[in-house]
């Protein structure tokens, strides 16, 4: 392209974003733009205002230093995708956003009066971890159709069918009875066999003589949508939901390309089309998830075995074990057991070399593994107990408890805790038809945009670190290693698996297909 006919093409686009080009940063661009292909002119220019946009910017009339800042970080980001293809990222390695509610945005930690994260949190880091789960689902109901308000000079049916919410403020301020009322609440029992609704505004007591559960599992700690009336003080509840969930795609379509999954990556993965291609192409990658993998039993050493000589021809891209990685978990001698049992499983990993070569290893602690308690999220092992495993086995990553895995344009949360009995134990109610316990589970997770919807005395958590155990964006595959039986459930695009317990469940595990998100029951059966 001529070079006049190019920079009055920049200039114009820079001015339709209300910047102007200096002379000398128009020239610049110019120049540089001058080899690229017509058909991706037009994208790479908006990718350069994009850059030039995100900076710090004291007028509209933007410089040449700031012009070749923007120019060297979109030459970075095409080199940068090699190193995005595959990221395993520690619990504590989440970034933090806080919804502000007065703009309707996520805003990074460093962008609020908030203070850095704590694991010896403050009060008011107590108060903030309910007051965050509650305004995330707050801002998602809202924008769900059903309580959208309609539009001017809508149908009279489509206002019918619309609900508004309300906030326990404006039951506490009527002295009269209110009819039929949504509220947005987390149910709580302040006072033994008393169940109440809280929310940021107050508490009101429920009476639930009358109600009726929709499907999931209700705990104390989690929030419900609540249906019913108002008098003398008592919320008549006649029916409990769970706040609406929402696609992935919903929630970015509405707050942009911010990165909430973590990673190296400035911005989402999912809208990388180079990564995407990558991820279509490699059809041949495969994770491979055990539960429970007990390194002192013989009788697992030799499954593990059968696994990897199975595997030798065609090494998974990766294999996640998930604690607990003993069958005995205390006793003085539990360090020194765990040291050797994790030499043994080198050992046997290289008796296969291609597998030793080409895949990855990653470790998950399980709840009765050594550690500081019951507390989540969990910091890895101890380095003295994997230094040895890792100078053998140098692919592999000992990381926390969860931990997310970013896979191309996948996004994966591992979850080593022995969660659906906990919450079959702590429900309000217990669900009608538990043959489907998986489904009512996995719904509960996903409404609840967190992994632990429980009381802090069942299921403690940093009060400083709870933000990363969210649950949002729902990402494309949540794996709940659990002791219950495996499953494999679809809710809102997410795929949801439980591997099983692995000498529990016959040795069975599960295996995951990227390219076409699919999933496959294993087991190791007795030849």
């Amino acid at each position: 392209m001529a070079a006049e006919k190019l920079r009055s093409r920049v200039g114009s686009a820079f001015k339709m974003h209300g910047l102007l080009l200096r002379a000398e940063a128009n020239k610049y661009l110019t120049e540089a733009l001058q080899s690229v292909n017509e058909l991706e002119l037009e994208d790479v220019i908006e990718n350069i205002i994009d850059a030039v946009e995100k900076q710090p910017l004291s007028s509209n009339m933007i410089e040449r230093a700031t012009v070749e800042a923007a120019v060297q970080e979109c030459s970075q980001s095409l080199d940068e995708t090699i190193e995005h293809i595959f990221n395993i990222i520690g619990a504590f390695d989440v970034p933090r956003y806080v919804y502000n509610s007065e703009r309707k945005k996520f805003l990074p930690l460093s962008m609020t009066n908030h203070p850095a994260p704590n694991l010896f949190g403050t009060a008011r880091d107590k108060a903030e971890l309910f007051r965050e789960r509650y305004t995330i689902l707050q801002q998602r109901t809202h924008r769900h159709e059903l309580f959208t308000p309609s539009a001017i000079g809508a149908h009279p049916d489509d206002s019918r069918s619309k609900f508004q919410l309300k906030t326990i403020e404006t039951l506490l301020g009527n002295t009269a009875k209110v009819g039929e009322v949504i509220v947005l609440g987390m149910i709580t029992q302040l006072k033994e066999g008393k169940f109440f609704l809280e929310d940021p505004t107050g508490v009101v007591q429920l009476d639930l003589t009358l109600y009726q559960f929709h499907s999931g599992l209700y705990t104390e700690s989690c929030f419900v949508l609540a249906e019913g009336w108002y008098e003398d003080q008592i919320f008549h509840v006649n029916a409990f939901g769970f706040p609406p969930t929402e696609p992935s795609a919903t929630t970015r379509a509405y707050y942009g390309n911010i990165n909430f999954f973590g990673g190296p990556s400035s911005t989402s993965v999912k809208a990388s089309a180079k990564l995407k291609q990558l991820e279509d192409e490699n059809e041949d990658a495969m994770f491979v998830f055990v539960s429970d993998v007990w390194l002192d039993q013989v009788e697992v050493l030799e499954k593990l075995h059968t696994m990897f000589s199975g595997y030798s021809s065609v090494p998974p891209t990766c294999f996640f074990f998930c604690g607990n990685f003993s069958s005995a978990p205390y006793g003085k001698n539990q360090i020194q057991s765990l040291k050797d049992s994790f030499k043994a499983l080198a050992d046997i990993i290289c008796e296969y070399p291609s597998i030793h070569k080409s895949s990855r290893f990653v470790f998950v602690p399980g709840p009765e593994d050594p550690g500081p308690g019951s507390i989540l999220p969990r910091p890895p092992l101890a380095e003295n107990i994997t230094s040895e495993f890792r100078q053998q086995v140098p692919f592999s990553v000992f990381t926390t408890n969860p931990c997310r895995v970013q896979y191309c344009t996948q996004e994966i949360i591992i979850f080593r805790e022995d969660l659906v009995n906990k919450m079959c134990r702590n429900c309000v109610c217990f669900p009608s038809t538990n043959l489907d316990i998986p489904n009512h589970f996995v719904k509960t997770i996903l409404s609840q945009g967190h992994l632990t919807p429980l009381p802090l005395y069942v299921s403690p958590v940093f009060w400083a670190y709870d933000y990363t155990l969210r649950v949002y964006p729902v990402p494309d595959l949540i794996i709940t290693a659990d002791k219950y039986d495996p499953f494999t459930v679809t809710n809102t695009d997410c795929l949801c698996i439980n591997p099983g317990s692995f000498p529990r469940s016959g040795f069975s595990f599960k295996v995951f297909y990227p390219s076409n998100k699919t999933v496959e029951d294993s087991k190791l059966q007795d030849l």
